[in-house]
């Protein structure tokens, strides 16, 4: 599998600490370390801090894109 990070984000990158990119298929490098990106869901930017856990991962997987909503109105129905 092919590493990717966008031009733009890698220079955005060297020059300050705080980021906004819509790129979500971005995977996180150690000279991200200690920067706030703050990523496009499609609705609104989520800030998101880096941290050692997540370097490898791609952007995208933090920043969450579909609202899961519970159509059942009775819960606490079992149905057999």
């Amino acid at each position: 599998m092919k590493k990717f990070i966008s031009n733009n984000l890698l220079k955005k990158i060297i020059k300050t600490k705080t980021i906004i990119t819509w790129s979500r298929v971005s995977i996180i490098i150690p000279i991200m370390l200690g920067c706030t990106i703050i990523i496009y869901n499609g609705k609104k930017h989520l800030p998101i801090y880096i941290i050692n856990s997540i370097i490898g991962h791609k952007l995208g997987e933090f920043s969450i894109t579909l609202n899961f909503i519970n159509l059942n109105k009775k819960d606490n129905i079992s149905y057999i």
